[in-house]
């Protein structure tokens, strides 16, 4: 009889347990970076903490290139406009001798890029001009339910960081509100960052075209004009915060130079917060580089991260996996 009443309360004990009780972070490591998260969270949580903070105020912006998903060898939305500029080169017979269009066309996408800032703008507005946002999500759509990394012949959406679904999902159970915040194109990104992130595309902050509006046969629409309108990349990343979220973030996680201004002003704000930097640790699971690399470089951010006691995660010594499951 004492050994099934014994049974009965130890049932009873187990279902009584808190759901945080569970790893809410199964794919961390036990290391310095997971146990910065989960001391955020509790003290941010805790009504009586005097760190607390009510849930209406719990913002956590994450860049998305090289942070939620790989960016190598090139950001992954190029990818998109190489394809894009193959369709509608019919139309354009000058790309043929014209670059960046050449060399993109012969796939050298090195070349095509080398021009920096301004081939990247002409190929983003050659691509985004003259569509509609629903036919442009459409053509999203339709390419990344296809396209494959060229290495590692993964889908684009198996080369999301599991470790950062994890948080994301984490902090989200905790009464945070979850936003991107990238330098690449919002309307690219919209279309699929709520199966990828559980992130839905109103809370997807990035660059942009000017979009104007037209009436046609009494139908109203939007459409792409050939001029870039906002650039939320390095001092972009705050300024675009404070415009369409209105509130400095509780939490900052990026992984390059460019989201130096989005920590620094994270960590200027007041009360507890987090600054995370996701550094590519691991050359056998996913790629190594930091300070050299022409694309996700880190080096400012690196030396800000380590003066000013930020966290800093190796996914080599502190992810146990990189990528989902079977992926």
């Amino acid at each position: 009889m004492k050994k099934l009443l014994f049974k009965i309360l130890f049932a009873l004990l187990l279902l009584s347990v808190p759901a945080w009780a569970a790893d809410p972070l199964p794919s961390w490591n036990n290391t310095a970076p997971k146990q910065a998260v989960i001391k955020l969270v509790k003290e941010v949580t805790d009504p009586h903490s005097p760190g607390f903070v009510p849930k209406a105020d719990r913002i956590a912006t994450f860049d998305n290139d090289g942070t939620l998903w790989a960016e190598q060898p090139v950001y992954f939305q190029y990818f998109y406009i190489l394809d894009a500029v193959k369709a509608l080169s019919p139309q354009h017979p000058e790309w043929q001798t014209q670059e960046p269009f050449a060399s993109l066309l012969k796939g050298d996408l090195e070349t095509a890029l080398a021009g920096g800032n301004e081939a990247a703008a002409t190929l983003m507005l050659a691509t985004h001009t003259g569509f509609t946002p629903e036919q442009f999500k459409q053509s999203v759509q339709n390419w990344i339910a296809k396209a494959r990394h060229p290495q590692s012949n993964r889908l684009f959406t198996e080369m999301v960081y599991q470790p950062m679904r994890e948080l994301i999902a984490y902090l989200q159970a905790n009464g945070f509100k979850t936003y991107i915040v990238s330098g690449g194109d919002i309307d690219f990104m919209r279309p699929w960052t709520q199966k990828a992130y559980s992130i839905p595309p109103e809370q997807v902050i990035g660059t942009s075209v000017k979009m104007k509006f037209e009436l046609n046969n009494g139908k109203a629409e939007l459409v792409g004009a050939p001029e870039i309108n906002f650039v939320s990349d390095v001092e972009g990343k705050p300024i675009g915060i404070n415009q369409y979220i209105g509130k400095r973030p509780t939490a900052a996680f990026g992984n390059s130079d460019g989201d130096l201004p989005m920590m620094q002003w994270t960590a200027s704000g007041k009360g507890p917060h987090l600054c995370l930097y996701v550094h590519h640790t691991d050359g056998v699971r996913e790629w190594a580089y930091d300070r050299r690399s022409p694309v996700g470089r880190l080096d400012k951010g690196l030396d800000e991260a380590l003066a000013q006691g930020w966290t800093i995660a190796s996914m080599k010594d502190d992810w146990k996996v990189i990528f989902p499951a079977g992926k």
